[in-house]
């Protein structure tokens, strides 16, 4: 891998290949606002990057600082490799990762306009104006303000006025919500994992008895709220399990380490060290991004089972607990 310490172009296009910038990738002068910057083979850069139009042909790309353009951060659908973005990603129009044969993880949040992923996982938030997501996990919140779809993936929570859903989704946190009533293509299943024993599951172990995934009723878990002001009115629709998982927490059963695992994703390259989940005898599982990649992937591929759990409870359970 070539090493290149100082980045010098004399036209707006920057092609890199089998490269090691060690540098930010920045313009300097008026003029090179408008460079483009291609990868075309297994590239690492150490900085940030900005670009007019940011374009992944193939190759394994590792960038370390965040990265920002002007049009569009594109990989081609023919694309085959991987991005390991460790910082933010932002564009004023649009990120889109659709090739088949391509995995992009981002390690923070993404705001753009228009966001469209497949096979892509995402530690942090997206925030668009309209997001499309098939086969993903994001770990944080999915927050479009015009419109979302969402097909077979994992996500933590979501908020956009039209929502359109397909296939198997799962949620990670208790509740999501919509404006409009959400559109739901038919044989799609909505599961809240919010009650998994996740710790468990990551670690190899057996699952506690007391937990595994409820599955939603759009129809019987949506509340609908009335937002006033002296000027304006709105509706929102939440879908939520938040009561099941209150209970639940009073009797002692949320001790999965669920929080441990999502807030260690989310956070990726910032943490000051590697933690371990499920340590017994010195042992125990890192929870490195690539672990916990692995781990939700699995999941969504239905590679590991979790037990599925009716959120029923009991109140005489809860009531003898505290007397």
């Amino acid at each position: 891998m070539k090493e290149l310490k100082e980045i010098r172009v004399n036209d707006q296009r920057l092609l890199l290949g089998d490269n090691l910038v060690k540098s930010s990738i920045l313009p300097r002068v008026s003029s090179e606002l408008e460079r483009d910057v291609v990868i075309q083979g297994d590239t690492i850069i150490e900085g940030a990057v900005y670009a007019r139009y940011f374009e992944i042909q193939k190759g394994k790309l590792e960038v370390k600082g965040a990265v920002f353009t002007q049009i569009e951060l594109h990989v081609n659908n023919d694309a085959k490799g991987s991005a390991l973005f460790h910082k933010a990603v932002g564009s004023t129009d649009s990120v889109v990762s659709l090739a088949p044969s391509f995995r992009a993880v981002f390690q923070a949040d993404i705001n753009a306009k228009q966001v469209k992923l497949r096979n892509a996982f995402v530690a942090g938030s997206i925030f668009a104006d309209e997001i499309v997501l098939e086969d993903c996990i994001v770990i944080g919140g999915v927050f479009a303000s015009l419109n979302l779809e969402i097909n077979n993936s994992i996500i933590g929570t979501f908020n956009s006025p039209v929502v359109r859903i397909s296939k198997t989704i799962h949620l990670l946190l208790p509740s999501a919500f919509s404006v409009e009533k959400i559109n739901v293509i038919q044989g799609t299943e909505l599961y809240n994992l919010s009650l998994a024993d996740l710790g468990s599951l990551f670690t190899g172990k057996e699952q506690t008895k007391n937990s595994g995934k409820i599955k939603m009723s759009l129809e019987a878990d949506e509340l609908k709220s009335v937002l006033r002001s002296d000027e304006t009115q709105q509706i929102i629709r939440s879908y939520s399990v938040i009561g099941k998982v209150l209970a639940a927490d009073l009797l002692d059963l949320d001790k999965f380490n669920n929080h441990f695992l999502l807030t260690s994703a989310s956070l990726g390259s910032q943490l000051l060290k590697t933690y371990d989940l499920g340590i017994e005898n010195g042992e125990g599982k890192p929870l490195t991004i690539q672990n916990i990649f692995d781990f939700f992937f699995d999941i969504l591929l239905g590679k590991i089972d979790i037990q599925e759990m009716s959120g029923d409870f009991s109140m005489k359970d809860i009531v003898e607990k505290f007397s």
